[in-house]
């Protein structure tokens, strides 16, 4: 799990099967800020998990430090709370899961294909893959109804 940043300073929390991965996407312009659309990412920085001392170790999380832009944060949350946003996260992830599961995946021809379903050149169907933020940008005002995937997927040719 890394904290990511976009040019515009909204930072997000993403998941990836490694590091390798991370930067594969990055690379590949594949990673795009939920908040904005921007596809010019990078890693935030991170405050360290720090815990107390000897059998006084209360269970920590990493809090991402505040940068150019302020980003809403939150600091020693009560476990209840952790446990009510992890579990929104994890419906969210199944939600994204089961979505995808029923969707064709289309790679860098997303933009294509999407387009060609929103002008009648193609039958609708649920479909997932990889744009350009210039491209879901361009969509989003040609009034395609797209949205970028909130837990980031391993395309199909890519799964070990």
């Amino acid at each position: 799990m890394f904290d990511l940043k976009c040019r515009s300073g909204h930072v997000f929390e993403a998941w990836f099967a490694s590091s390798e991965a991370y930067e594969r996407q990055r690379v590949d312009k594949q990673l795009v800020c939920p908040v904005c659309q921007d596809g010019e990412i990078g890693k935030a920085v991170m405050a360290p998990a720090v815990s107390a001392k000897g059998n006084q170790r209360s269970e920590t999380i990493p809090v991402p430090l505040p940068q150019a832009e302020k980003a809403p944060i939150a600091v020693g949350l009560p476990p209840a709370v952790r446990e009510k946003l992890a579990e929104a996260v994890a419906a969210v992830a199944q939600a994204q899961q089961e979505a995808i599961a029923r969707s064709q995946w289309v790679g860098d021809k997303f933009a294509d294909e999407a387009r060609a379903m929103h002008y009648g050149e193609r039958e609708q169907a649920p479909i997932h893959g990889t744009a350009s933020a210039d491209e879901a940008r361009s969509m989003m005002e040609e009034g395609l109804a797209v949205a970028p995937l909130l837990v980031p997927v391993v395309p199909p040719d890519q799964i070990n």
